[in-house]
């Protein structure tokens, strides 16, 4: 069973077509990094995945569930974290977390359990505004697992961390999915991210897919030396075709 399928979604916005025949499937177990330039349609995907934005065009599946006719039973064994997700401000962080164990049915030593892994026990008594935003950002991701996700969704999980917190996140994720065997699409502008937790890579152009292949697979075929030449590649691209990108990247050389 796949944990996520989705075919074919569209999604326009005031005549612009954000989302352009996307089909993305992601077994269980997977990794699946997707990768795009600012507006290539990668948070709108996540977005219609989640059921938070409908597509105009196409399907969703969470785990063999049908969205969003059964948006609550397949949201129930997902969960998501994003650098731009506000914490109530007023709250500490036991309090949001005990909050999202009640949401989920979890039971609250699973609070425990999350903090030791990103190292953040010390922040348990502490309310949100009295945070940095580095710390915040380990707080949003550290509530998408206390419901022991079976399929976790991560919009730009480490864009606001420096280079050693970026590393634990990647650590707790790649230690998670070694455990649970969490399936987890995820998208970064951190090629670290991407090339250190990834199996595959989605790279997304102008609302369509232009790539789909292991990150080795996909440097070769665009001939550069990483992914993220390979993204400067896509990012200079006239229309987001691959053959637009490929004649773009000789200006970069």
């Amino acid at each position: 069973m796949l944990a996520i399928h989705a075919s074919r979604l569209v999604k326009t916005f005031r005549g612009v077509r954000a989302v352009d025949d996307v089909s993305i499937d992601v077994a269980e177990g997977e990794i699946v990094g997707v990768l795009g330039p600012n507006g290539a349609g990668k948070t709108t995907t996540i977005f219609m995945l989640l059921g938070i934005t409908s597509p105009d065009e196409g399907s969703v599946e969470l785990l063999g569930l049908p969205m969003p006719d059964e948006r609550t039973p397949a949201l129930s064994q997902c969960n998501f974290a994003a650098t731009y997700l506000e914490l109530p401000y007023r709250m500490t962080v036991r309090e949001i977390l005990e909050v999202t164990c009640d949401l989920y049915d979890a039971p609250y030593e699973r609070i425990d359990e999350v903090v030791r892994m990103f190292g953040i026990d010390h922040l348990l008594g502490r309310m949100s505004k009295d945070m940095s935003s580095g710390q915040r950002t380990l707080v949003v991701v550290a509530r998408a697992l206390v419901n022991k996700p079976r399929v976790l969704f991560l919009d730009e999980p480490t864009a606001s961390l420096d280079p050693a917190v970026a590393h634990r996140v990647r650590e707790v994720l790649r230690a998670v999915h070694g455990r649970d065997g969490t399936s987890i699409l995820i998208t970064s502008h951190n090629m670290a991210d991407i090339e250190r937790l990834c199996s595959r890579v989605v790279f997304m152009s102008k609302g369509r897919v232009i790539a789909d292949d292991s990150p080795d697979a996909i440097v070769e075929r665009f001939g550069v030396r990483n992914l993220e030449e390979t993204f400067l590649t896509v990012a200079a691209g006239s229309d987001g075709t691959p053959g637009a990108a490929l004649e773009a990247e000789e200006v970069l050389a």
